[in-house]
């Protein structure tokens, strides 16, 4: 086990941990917990419906709420189907690069704060210092929408989260929700030399899209909108459609899987209302000639957006930390949104670069883990007495 003091090192040993999400993180957060265990910290376990993963709250410093928690998720993407040059799970260094999954989304952050827990431990702290360690992150953050209700009774709420998704060190203190749903459409089926005496469900689902399309028209040209973004309005898009067996069965069934992606200020809800009564209607027509047709929709993730006062005090004492009163925001989702509905001052700011994430050869520049380095450094001075 490294000793507290080298990001590069605790990288390492987190990269080889194969943490997919499909996987059990279970070993990887054996490790962690030992790890802190050691430095003398507090830890609470917060375990899955499934008992095969885990999330981890940990807390060192004075009792009660308060004090500032670093906020980072275990699960990766997969690799298959990707071109790697290296193993991805041994990280390889090259060029001022370390390369390996999960390098930059987000094991580097999480690398820097374990680093950071360390110097905590070994401080005379004047605030809590708090870890929030998740899983499931990369499938709709459904790991910390679990764990996010044992915070008061585990470690305490903090009154700042920092959340190290990948922002290249700049400070977010704004991100899109996101709501993923499946819409599943009945038919009838049959030979399809017989196709108009029977309720194509393919044909149902691409109607379901064609109000899909005119609803984010309706919202792109009137909905609510934010210059902060680089796309200045909540979006819809549909990622998955499947449907038939064969060319000459007319299917009786099609699922279509869409996304919303809702600027903060704007509640998902009633745009997906006027969907749904739209479906109905489709459903409506089509039942006519043929009863049994039906549309139906089910939420499969939520998570909220981010809208965070840069005024607030927990924005202004990053600012400080990083020597930059800017501000930006950015369109993928964290967990910042699921602390910020909580009741927590939530920011994102993190090292390395979204671009690279999820991609093969996912790299985290080196200059990037010493600038997050040297903020953690400054934060936990901060945190300190003396």
């Amino acid at each position: 086990m490294p000793e507290p003091g080298r990001s590069r090192d605790i990288l390492e040993t987190l990269v080889g941990f194969p943490t997919v999400s499909r996987d059990s993180n279970l070993p990887l957060i054996d490790w962690i917990e030992a790890y802190l265990d050691r430095l003398g910290f507090r830890c609470h376990r917060v375990s899955d419906p499934t008992g095969q993963k885990a999330g981890l709250f940990a807390r060192i410093g004075p009792d009660g709420p308060g004090g500032v928690m670093l906020s980072a998720h275990t699960d990766v993407v997969p690799t298959e189907g990707q071109d790697w040059t290296s193993d991805p799970f041994t990280l390889t260094e090259t060029g001022g690069r370390l390369v390996g999954r999960g390098a930059a989304d987000m094991k580097g952050y999480l690398a820097c704060a374990l680093r950071a827990a360390g110097i905590a431990a070994d401080g005379r702290l004047a605030e809590p210092f708090k870890l929030a360690i998740s899983y499931d992150e990369e499938i709709g953050c459904v790991g910390i929408s679990h764990m996010v209700g044992h915070l008061d009774d585990s470690i305490g709420r903090p009154d700042l989260c920092i959340v190290g998704e990948p922002t290249e060190m700049a400070l977010v203190t704004g991100h899109k929700g996101k709501t993923a749903l499946r819409c599943t459409c009945r038919g009838s089926g049959g030979h399809s030399s017989m196709a108009p005496d029977y309720q194509n469900a393919l044909h149902l689902a691409a109607d379901v899209m064609a109000e899909i399309r005119r609803l984010q028209d309706r919202v792109r040209e009137s909905g609510a909108q934010d210059p902060g973004y680089a796309v200045p309005y909540s979006t819809l898009h549909v990622g998955r459609l499947e449907g038939g067996t064969a060319l000459n069965i007319v299917p009786d069934s099609a699922t279509l899987d869409f996304e919303l992606r809702a600027l903060a200020q704007e509640a998902p809800e009633p745009l997906l209302t006027q969907l749904r009564d739209a479906a109905a209607r489709l459903a409506a027509a089509a039942q006519v000639d043929h009863p049994e047709a039906d549309i139906r929709f089910e939420t499969l993730t939520f998570y909220p957006g981010l809208e965070t006062d840069p005024s607030g005090p927990g924005v202004r004492r990053v600012m400080d930390l990083l020597g930059s009163d800017e501000v930006k925001k950015v369109s993928f989702g964290t967990e910042a949104g699921v602390f910020a509905a909580a009741g927590v001052e939530s920011v994102v700011c993190g090292p390395g670069a979204i671009s690279v994430a999820h991609r093969a050869d996912e790299y985290i520049d080196i200059a990037q883990l010493d600038a997050c380095d040297a903020f953690l450094d400054r934060l936990v001075a901060s945190m300190t007495t003396g």
